[in-house]
């Protein structure tokens, strides 16, 4: 059995504005009805798969559990990090976790966020790689490439593969320029790297302690004094500060002397890029690649996604043109510059521009909510409460609220006395009031929040009973 280790973290900048810090790009449906998260966890399912080992931040637990529960997946365990450290760490924390059970448990590491087409062919490729793992070796998967790409770093084989068989890994090659990428893409011994590695446990820890020792300490010590948080698994976050910030290819993979890459020359991407986005899209015989509320006239190459259902979105005459909208920011860039976005991100950022980072919907373990309307001393939110779920026992310094139930029923409580609130009802909940609000039915409950107040941020909360165990800051 092949434990499948899914990376889930991300900064979110590539895919601007679809995909952000507070939401990357794994949990969008970019492709398909499953979102990339879930795709991914999918097809690392089956006889050959037991449970999957998901690593991600604290502030998405919820939403990947969520995520894996509407896929219908039952993951061994979350482990939780305490700040972002790389996949170095990540990748050393899941080695000592399943060690622990199985020290020549198999482990498969994989982004949470990247595209495969053919899941069979991906499938028989890890399966031509389990007997090369089971001898002791590093196995990682190199994709034939089809175009010069430089967004990708390269693996260089000693002499061209022969079909799909597991050969040695020459070296890793860093991103390249254009005219290097040309030239390894005519030179057939080039293959991109996926970042996807397949190990015994036992074996990826023996080389983190051949070239990177100094992980082991930090990262060891954060696993063994790991706390249970609900469902989940929280690393200890002081050992975890001490790990190097640093990838698994530099602090281990190019080290390494005993490599091996199973060619895989179907379809991949990492979706680096909306220009990747494009190419993985079903698009018509002009080029033009459309999603949600959009319309195209005259165009072509070009790439049209409207992301709300109230947001028409029309292109004319557009020539190698990626436009993006969303509710509350629009992305229109030429294709050749799709790497640039991140660049546009990070002036977001300097501006203090809250489009930079974080979505329009806040997603929470109980449903979602969206802002609808800000103005001075008052804000305007749609809430989803799910079915069963309940918001935190809180009360606030600053703000009022009115709460007008426009879908199902919910139960709420303010100050101990509680009432039911059916659609087309309402009720105030006053300044400093202890509330909550339940969804004691089988639809979800949506209402709209009215805010009024000297100070609307969602840190104005003091929390004195939570279902998630969420502190206030949360």
């Amino acid at each position: 059995m092949i434990t499948p280790v899914l990376l889930c973290g991300g900064s979110g900048t590539r895919l601007w504005p679809l995909s952000r810090k507070s939401y990357p790009k794994q949990f969008a449906q970019l492709l398909g009805d499953q979102t990339l998260f879930q795709a991914s966890a999918s097809r690392l399912t089956g006889a050959d798969y037991a449970r999957p080992l998901v690593i991600t931040a604290s502030d998405f637990r919820f939403v990947v559990a969520e995520q894996l529960q509407a896929a219908g997946i039952d993951p061994s365990a979350i482990l939780l990090e305490p700040e972002g450290r790389n996949t170095a760490p990540a990748v050393l924390a899941a080695a000592l976790h399943v060690a622990q059970d199985d020290p020549d448990g198999l482990m498969l590491v994989s982004p949470s966020d990247h595209a495969i087409g053919d899941i069979e062919a991906f499938a028989e490729a890890v399966k031509a790689g389990v007997p090369v793992a089971r001898e002791g070796r590093l196995v990682t998967f190199g994709i034939t490439p089809t175009y010069a790409e430089t967004g990708y770093g390269y693996l260089e084989l000693h002499e061209p593969p022969q079909g799909e068989a597991p050969v040695p890994l020459s070296r890793f090659v860093e991103k390249p320029d254009l005219a290097r990428a040309e030239a390894m893409l005519a030179d057939k011994r080039y293959l991109w790297n996926s970042g996807i590695f397949l190990f015994r446990a036992r074996d990826i820890l023996a080389a983190f302690k051949a070239n990177a020792p100094h992980l082991m300490t930090p990262v060891q010590e954060a696993l063994e004094s790991a706390r249970p948080d609900l469902g989940f698994l929280r690393l200890a976050p002081e050992p975890w500060a001490d790990a190097e910030n640093i990838s698994l290819d530099f602090a281990v993979m190019e080290h390494a002397d005993n490599l091996s890459v199973v060619p895989f020359p179907h379809g991949w991407s990492d979706l680096g890029g909306w220009d990747a986005v494009w190419r993985e899209s079903q698009r018509d015989e002009t080029g033009v690649a459309l999603s949600g509320d959009a319309t195209a006239l005259d165009c072509e190459n070009t790439l049209l996604r409207s992301e709300d259902d109230q947001l028409s979105l029309v292109g004319i005459g557009l020539r190698d043109i990626i436009a993006v909208a969303m509710p509350d920011a629009v992305l229109v860039a030429h294709a050749s510059q799709a790497q640039k976005v991140k660049d546009a991100v990070s002036a977001l950022k300097a501006e203090g521009t809250r489009q930079a980072t974080e979505f329009p919907k806040d997603h929470r373990p109980w449903g979602w909510f969206e802002s609808l309307a800000i103005g001075e001393r008052f804000q305007v939110k749609r809430i989803q409460v799910k079915p069963g779920a309940a918001l935190s026992l809180q009360s606030h310094r600053h703000r009022s609220e009115h709460w007008v139930v426009v879908q199902g029923t919910a139960k709420v409580t303010i100050d101990g006395a509680e009432h039911l609130v059916t659609e087309n009802q309402s009720v105030y909940v006053p300044l400093g009031a202890q509330h909550r609000l339940e969804n004691p039915g089988l639809l979800p409950v949506v209402l709209i929040e009215i805010q009024t107040g000297a100070y609307l941020g969602e840190d104005d909360i003091i929390r004195y009973e939570d279902i998630y165990e969420r502190s206030d800051g949360e």
